[in-house]
């Protein structure tokens, strides 16, 4: 019969207990025995220094093709998203909320990126997929605060584009550069305060002997699948907290483009119609596929869930959206393409012969 180790040391713990409360019932070297016992159960439980991250796929041959892609995508994906940033900065024309918040996000992708690529890729260059414990606890916190930093930005810009739309006489009064200033502080700080909570909270539990990832990146479920102990808090603490901030974000995208919408329905040519969808098109594009990889990845279903399904799910809204966002931003945006030619055709004036 197998015991599960959180039950092993919760046994441990009651026979030291009725052995140090009932003396008679035992002797000096059968309650140093049990100590030693105790001992072990615990050095077994807490004595993990580092986790093994699998990766996507195990065969050499992929994992070369991967190395190549995945550092193709990520350096593109670095450079597309700074080269968006410089265009907002050296564009005085640039400088209105909605830019603010593409400049913001930008920066967001290639952090958010940067989380969890550059070490997959040290792993596959060095043939080493170890991770240290104190490294994993640092992607953990890095990539939650980056991942609802994005879906807080989305749902804040979903706001923008609804005053802008819906309110366009009143939209440089309301979105004040000390709104925008506030928005943005408030998401980071409080993401931040989020991402902290659920890591101490890891920090907490104990770990078993197996601690090989299925993954290329520390997540929080992967994780929580390898803990001894009752992870119970932290499962409350996911569903409450991060269930809210989830909610919110969702919830102020759907009632922004709720009255997007019927604002566009009502206008009456064509022309004009085509014109406000355009402003917002390339933020539902950028929703549409973050919003949609993410559920794929945390509310499947059970019975359909697998490691290797979720991984690749993960690629999708990890890798792939901040590879595209770039792409969406500066192909569909007249203001962003403008900006670029500008930016590099002063770099090629400037730059020496």
């Amino acid at each position: 019969m197998m015991f599960h180790p959180f039950h092993i040391r919760l046994t441990l713990e009651y026979c030291i207990t009725f052995r140090v409360h009932k003396p008679g019932h035992t002797s000096f070297i059968q309650l140093t025995q049990l100590s030693a016992y105790r001992q072990m159960g615990w050095e077994n439980l807490t004595s993990i220094s580092e986790f093994y991250l699998l990766g996507i796929f195990e065969q050499p041959e992929q994992q070369e093709v991967l190395f190549g892609l995945f550092l193709s995508m990520y350096l593109v994906t670095v450079a597309g998203n700074l080269l968006i940033i410089l265009a907002i900065i050296a564009d005085a024309h640039l400088h209105t909320p909605m830019y603010f918040f593409l400049a913001n996000l930008s920066l967001v992708d290639a952090c958010f990126m940067s989380t969890t690529v550059p070490k997959m890729l040290a792993n596959i260059w060095i043939q080493n997929q170890v991770i240290s414990y104190a490294g994993c606890l640092s992607q953990l916190y890095f990539f939650m605060l980056f991942v609802m930093l994005e879906a807080f930005l989305l749902a804040v810009m979903a706001y923008d584009r609804y005053v802008a739309i819906c309110h366009p006489l009143h939209y440089i009064m309301v979105m004040s550069p000390g709104l925008c200033i506030l928005l943005v502080s408030a998401s980071w700080i409080m993401n931040a305060l989020h991402s902290l909570l659920h890591t101490l909270l890891m920090n907490s539990l104990s770990f078993c002997a197996e601690h090989k990832i299925p993954h290329f990146f520390c997540d929080i479920n992967p994780l929580l699948s390898l803990s001894c102990t009752d992870p119970f808090v932290n499962e409350l603490a996911i569903f409450t907290i991060g269930g809210l901030a989830g909610l919110v974000c969702v919830l102020c995208l759907i009632i922004s483009y709720t009255h997007i919408f019927s604002t566009i329905l009502k206008i009456p040519s064509t022309q004009g119609k085509q014109k406000a969808f355009s402003t917002c098109s390339s933020h539902l594009s950028v929703v549409s596929l973050f919003f949609g990889t993410s559920f794929c990845v945390y509310f499947s279903p059970p019975s359909t869930r697998s490691a290797q399904k979720g991984t690749v799910a993960s690629v999708m809204y990890t890798v792939v959206t901040p590879v595209m966002n770039p792409f969406i931003y500066s192909l569909r945006n007249r203001d962003i393409k403008s900006s670029l030619r500008k930016l590099i055709w002063v770099k090629k004036i400037h730059s020496p012969l």
